[in-house]
């Protein structure tokens, strides 16, 4: 067997444990999709129950760009910690990286954009 033979049989042992280790990771649970650095040392925001969903209540709203979504589950943690501003209920689309915003009180970017950042994405715009 000639080395570069076995430098290809490492390179490919290597990668092959590495995806089976990030598959097991996300099967259990203990990995999400989007287990890069910035995401795993973002805040994890606890569900709450929106008791309160007529829209009429909500007198102000917005829609907000959200960055770094991937997965249901980046959604998921973005509107919770959207939810965890008070007065706040929020739905996030995935799939247009966007989440509508309605308050019971006038809209603070800042607020919004601090809890966004502290979950590990970031606020790419405001309507």
């Amino acid at each position: 067997m000639k080395p570069i033979d076995v430098v290809l049989v490492l390179v490919v042992a290597v990668i092959l444990v590495i995806s089976i280790r990030r598959f097991v990771d996300m099967a259990t649970g203990t990995r999400g999709c989007c287990g890069g650095a910035k995401k795993t040392a973002g805040k994890q925001f606890r569900a709450r129950t929106i008791e309160d969903t007529d829209e009429a209540h909500y007198p102000y709203r917005t829609n907000l760009e959200i960055g770094g979504m991937s997965c249901e589950r980046c959604a998921e943690n973005v509107t919770r910690a959207l939810d965890s501003v008070d007065g706040t209920w929020a739905t996030v689309s995935l799939a247009d990286g966007s989440a509508q915003v309605r308050s019971t009180s006038p809209i603070d970017e800042g607020a919004y954009r601090k809890v966004i950042e502290e979950a590990g994405y970031w606020l790419a715009g405001m309507e």
